[in-house]
């Protein structure tokens, strides 16, 4: 084999001679790469610039937020910086098309976002598992010390965290990750096996992610996945990130306002102080409902409710083969 020919048969594993492009495999690890670089730059540059001295106070809170979620926003820059750029691909392929269909989607989402977290609390309160215990609590300590804030500064910080965090997971995970393990599996499995594997497998490492979090347990880590899963099919649904995007952001802010950890992490603030002694098999206790049998009710109507606006809005529930077909932002000679 002469060696122009041995290297333009490595470059057809690397590249895509039709599309002039990385193949899947390799956009997915050079994505991982860049976007854990600039996770780690921000995390250094923290840790160079010193920390306030004070115990309380809004400096300290706004400290602790912005170390969090500046690393969010980095990965999530350059997730969609190296897709846009070397995927080639519009932002529309990876569900952020921000039209007026995307924003009724989002709001469905949050109101779901609300209303699931809100039953937790009902239901609980009605079986007296759950007291209510004050009216805007603080409490110092916490994850993001948000309490030295006091309850309504510390509830009004956590609006742009959650925005940034959930937002940025899900461009990631299922807009970026999940629509390139569908387009790499396609031509092997079909367009539809291939989406609907990339969701499961997208949810499982959703749920492999919070294994970390504090008091998380199998069952913590098995609801999450298959709220991932959920997520996920809020996106090969509809071919959107709009539901996801408003039904993460509401769940894990709706959590805070009832006093319920977010998976693990305590805020510090609250629109209402709430204590829980219910059985936390059931509850999820120190890791919240998500950690909890309570979750998976939640989890089927959830599910209901997405059906039923897939089917008012769309017309018909299927998963959508689109997602593993590249929709390039620059035409290709093969694609004209």
């Amino acid at each position: 084999m002469a060696r122009s020919d041995f290297i333009m048969e490595v470059r057809g594993y690397l590249v895509n001679p039709a599309e002039k492009r990385l193949r899947a495999p390799w956009r997915i690890g050079l994505c991982v790469v860049l976007a854990g670089f600039g996770a780690v730059v921000l995390t250094l540059l923290f840790a160079v610039v010193p920390a306030p001295t004070d115990e309380t106070g809004l400096t300290v809170a706004a400290y602790a937020l912005a170390e969090l979620g500046w690393g969010f926003l980095a990965m999530g820059t350059a997730g969609l910086g190296f897709g846009y750029l070397l995927d080639r691909r519009t932002l529309a392929d990876f569900g952020l098309g921000l039209d007026g269909q995307w924003w009724r989607d989002a709001a469905f989402g949050i109101v779901l976002g609300v209303g699931l977290p809100t039953v937790v609390l009902a239901a609980q309160l009605a079986a007296g598992w759950t007291a209510i215990t004050a009216v805007l609590p603080a409490t110092t300590g916490g994850t993001f010390g948000l309490g030295s804030t006091g309850a309504v500064v510390g509830l009004v910080l956590l609006v742009p965290f959650f925005v940034v965090q959930a937002s940025v997971e899900e461009v990631l995970v299922r807009g970026y990750l999940l629509t390139n393990l569908a387009e790499g599996a396609a031509g092997t499995v079909g367009k539809t096996a291939s989406t609907v594997a990339a969701t499961v497998l997208t949810g499982a490492l959703f749920g492999f992610l919070h294994w970390t979090n504090p008091s998380a347990t199998l069952l913590s880590v098995a609801n999450i996945t298959l709220y991932g899963v959920l997520l996920g099919a809020c996106y090969v649904l509809t071919g959107r990130l709009g539901v996801a995007c408003g039904f993460h952001v509401a769940w894990n802010y709706t959590l805070s306002l009832w006093d319920f950890p977010v998976s693990g992490l305590d805020t510090g603030v609250a629109l209402v102080g709430t204590e829980s002694t219910g059985p936390e098999l059931v509850t999820g206790g120190a890791f919240g409902p998500e950690g909890g049998l309570v979750a998976l009710p939640l989890l089927a109507v959830g599910t209901g409710a997405l059906y039923w606006w897939v089917r008012r809005e769309y017309g018909r529930v299927e998963v959508l083969g689109t997602i593993a077909v590249p929709d390039l932002r620059i035409a290709t000679r093969g694609g004209e």
